[in-house]
């Protein structure tokens, strides 16, 4: 018999793939705490949301008397915490949402669950799992001939939004050490796929590059990402709250990793073989921009240990992956069509660096 698993952030990229898979793939039930911040999509959950065992509670993690109400009503077996504020230029721009819904709401929900998971039986208590869902960018940045990173690199965030990250991987590990609170912790790097909204640097480059659009990308676009097709970071997920050991760190990866321009020209190219643009090859819309404040250089994780632990590896290669990613896209104009035409904070996706800091396209 399944248990039920608490997701919070479950209409967001990651948090939709989580949902789906466990839909798909197991017998769990589903409870899905999601406020439904501009990047929430509950259409991403596909057929999981009219699934008996998918519920969704909308409602903010940084709200304490929700969240005890939550653990009281649905009486999770365990959490899987991918609520989050995520976007680098936003953390730049205002980064008080981000100590907002990434410490604050992280602290809140850990409180929850620690009061909840006190009162259980001995049994129910020993099965109980936090699984807190993080970030690569939490250690920084490497250079070009760096190792990559694992569980035991150390921290040395650069950016609000890493910061921010980091401080609540801080809480998560301080609770386990300090309550017992059976605790796990997981780091990935740059995830890509279908239902990714639109700020994010595929979607962005492969829906500007379909309207015609400049491509901006961030100094000489030499910065390196790590990418992780987003239904392999879901498996490995699962894993982790499945199987996981409390109190353990897992890297998770794809050993994949692209220079920001790389990304931008194969993104062209398959455009460019799928549907040729009458005016020329999508190359020319290339525009290199001023890079933005604290861009750390290369991101790079070495996902053995999480590969050993959870009999998991990443199935998707990045070409195919990323193939399959822009088929998606074209495949489904409406949902971002209408994404496009909406305004939001004040800026139109995919405008130029200056007219609205969505529309940067560099990691």
């Amino acid at each position: 018999m399944g248990r039920t698993l608490l997701v919070t952030g479950g209409c967001g990229f990651i948090g939709s793939a989580v949902i789906r898979r466990l839909i798909r793939h197991s017998d769990h039930v589903v409870v899905n705490v999601d406020k439904m911040t501009y990047a929430a999509s509950e259409d991403a959950l596909e057929e999981a949301r009219l699934d008996r065992r998918y519920l969704h509670v909308r409602a903010d993690i940084a709200d304490a008397a929700a969240m005890r109400a939550v653990f009281a009503s649905h009486r999770p077996d365990a959490v899987m915490h991918l609520a989050a504020e995520s976007h680098v230029d936003r953390s730049i721009d205002g980064p008080a949402d981000f100590i907002t819904s990434n410490i604050v709401g992280t602290f809140i929900l850990l409180e929850a669950a620690r009061e909840y998971w006190a009162a259980l039986d001995p049994a129910a208590k020993a099965a109980f799992r936090f699984h807190h869902i993080s970030t690569d960018e939490v250690f920084g940045a490497l250079g070009p001939s760096d190792p990559p990173f694992t569980e035991a690199t150390p921290y040395d965030p650069r950016s609000p939004y890493s910061a921010s990250k980091a401080a609540s991987d801080h809480l998560v590990r301080a609770w386990r050490h300090t309550y017992d609170l059976p605790t796990l912790v997981s780091n990935t790097t740059n995830n890509y796929g279908p239902w990714q909204f639109p700020e994010k640097l595929i979607p962005l480059v492969t829906l500007n590059a379909l309207e015609g659009r400049e491509l901006p990308v961030y100094g000489d676009g030499s910065n390196q990402r790590d990418w992780i097709f987003v239904d392999d970071h879901a498996e490995a997920l699962v894993g982790v709250v499945e199987r996981g050991e409390p109190g353990a760190t897992y890297a998770i990866g794809a050993r994949q990793p692209r220079s920001n321009l790389e990304v931008v020209r194969a993104i062209c190219a398959h455009l460019d073989r799928r549907q040729p643009d009458p005016a020329g090859p999508r190359a020319r819309l290339i525009r290199f921009v001023t890079d933005r404040p604290g861009h750390d250089f290369r991101y790079e994780i070495d996902a053995s240990r999480a590969q050993a632990a959870l009999g998991w590896q990443a199935a998707h290669d990045f070409d195919a992956g990323l193939a399959r990613t822009i088929d998606w896209y074209l495949d489904h104009r409406a949902w971002w069509q209408a994404l496009r035409a909406a305004r939001y904070d004040g800026a139109r996706l995919g405008t130029a660096p200056g007219a609205g800091k969505t529309g940067r396209s560099a990691a």
